[in-house]
């Protein structure tokens, strides 16, 4: 089964807002978030339709033309106060990316000729290459596919990490035992990288029946990105950024750097053809991007080494993937159909380019970007004491929204702020793009 969310009595204990937490929001929502909803609502999706994301505009275009899932208005108005006030209390920002243990961390100060900064681009790529279908047969029992390895990079004790965790504790305990994984050279050569090291690479926990989904489709990806990167790049994501910066003249943004990366790489072109349009998806292009940009923000006021000028991170989506959407109904931002809820419940396959499987992709993006308008407008209400500098972004939204789905699949949080809809599995589609 998929994801659970827990209610246990230590989990409940550890949230101290509850009720009162609730009525306070509820407070707040007849003021200040009534008017931010109001003007959120009027500009409707024509300023959606407009943005210079493709991946906005066709989400806009295929939430409309499946009319499956639908967005809830009232509940997209209360989670982004909820979100709004995690982001504040939880001091979460692009910087809580350093804090995951299983982070390979750049040096600081920014040095490019530093190795270990090469190494961290190759460690982001490699990730983001292979970032897709963790979802478990096995879901809830030991069994699952599985990764043995530290709890993080500098601890001794030892866990059996799972879904995307599964990956990089892989990549990490390659590492670890001497397989240069992350150099391109290696990895694109069957000769030097023959298909039985990447299945050891990728070995499971000794108590797993099962093994990494779709391996001959992640090898065949490492091959592919391998050769371009030794072809044009000299070998490392660190000379893709390079070209970036030199195409742009240090001007570039995060679009143009997601434009840059599908264009390069056929593995990251999530897109399908539906109702007779081009429908972008670019989950993994987009999350290459933004976690590039997390790893390497900077802790002080000095400018991005990548974006120089402005990344304008605010023009990325939320990362459609199957976890995202699946917090997002809990929270009540998206309503499923009986129909829909039906097949959830019953894990039935969603083949890729579906109707529902666009839908719930679509609407998922879309109600991200809802959210981030209703925060923007909390930020800058006047009613504020202090003007909130840094514009949220669906980058950062998407960010904690899977950390907080993952903790509440570990029983370590419990959403009781506002009003939830009843867990739902997530919806298996066994996709390289997702």
């Amino acid at each position: 089964m998929a994801i659970e969310i827990e209610t246990a009595s230590s989990a409940r204990q550890a949230i101290s807002t509850g009720d009162a937490a609730k009525a306070e929001l509820a407070d707040t929502g007849s003021g200040m978030g009534k008017s931010c909803s109001a003007k959120s609502k009027r500009r409707d999706d024509t300023d959606l339709e407009n943005s210079p994301n493709p991946v906005l505009q066709s989400a806009v275009f295929a939430l409309k033309k499946t009319d499956i899932v639908q967005l809830n208005e009232q509940g997209i108005h209360a989670a982004a106060h909820f979100i709004h006030g995690r982001l504040q209390t939880e001091s979460y920002t692009p910087r809580t990316w350093h804090t995951h243990p299983l982070h390979l961390l750049p040096p600081e100060p920014y040095s490019p000729a530093d190795p270990s900064t090469r190494a961290c681009l190759d460690w982001i790529f490699l990730i983001s290459s292979l970032n897709f279908s963790f979802w478990s047969e096995r879901e809830g029992f030991p069994d699952r596919y599985g990764v043995d390895w530290r709890t993080g990079w500098g601890s001794e004790e030892r866990k059996v990490h799972t879904g995307y965790w599964a990956l990089v504790a892989a990549i990490n305990r390659a590492i670890e035992e001497g397989i240069p994984i992350t150099d391109s050279g290696f990895y694109s050569s069957s000769n030097e990288c023959p298909d039985g090291v990447i299945e050891h690479v990728f070995r499971p926990a000794a108590q797993c029946s099962e093994t990494i989904p779709l391996l001959r489709e992640r090898i065949a990806i490492l091959r592919e990105n391998g050769q371009i990167l030794r072809k044009r790049f000299g070998g490392s994501f660190q000379g893709f950024c390079d070209a970036f910066l030199r195409k742009y003249n240090g001007k570039g943004t995060s679009l143009q750097l997601a434009q840059m990366i599908v264009d390069t790489f056929p593995s990251f072109r999530d897109e399908v053809v539906f109702e007779g349009r081009k429908v972008c998806f670019w989950k993994r292009a987009q999350i290459l991007v933004a976690e590039t940009w997390a790893a390497f923000f900077p802790a002080d006021d000095q400018p991005h080494p990548l974006f120089p000028v402005d990344g304008a991170i605010s023009q990325l989506t939320m990362f459609a993937d199957y976890r995202v959407p699946q917090i997002l109904h809990h929270l009540r931002m998206l309503d499923y159909p009986p129909s829909l809820a039906k097949k959830l419940l019953c894990h039935e396959p969603f083949a890729p380019a579906c109707q529902e499987e666009v839908s719930i992709r679509a609407a998922s993006i879309v109600a991200v970007e809802r959210v981030r308008q209703e925060i923007l407008c909390l930020n800058r209400h006047p009613s504020k004491s202090v003007q909130t500098r840094d514009e949220v972004s669906s980058v950062v939204i998407d960010f904690y929204l899977w950390d907080l789905a993952k903790r509440i699949e570990g029983g370590e949080d419990i959403v009781e702020e506002i009003d939830t809809n009843d867990p739902l599995p997530i919806h298996r589609t066994r996709s390289v793009w997702y």
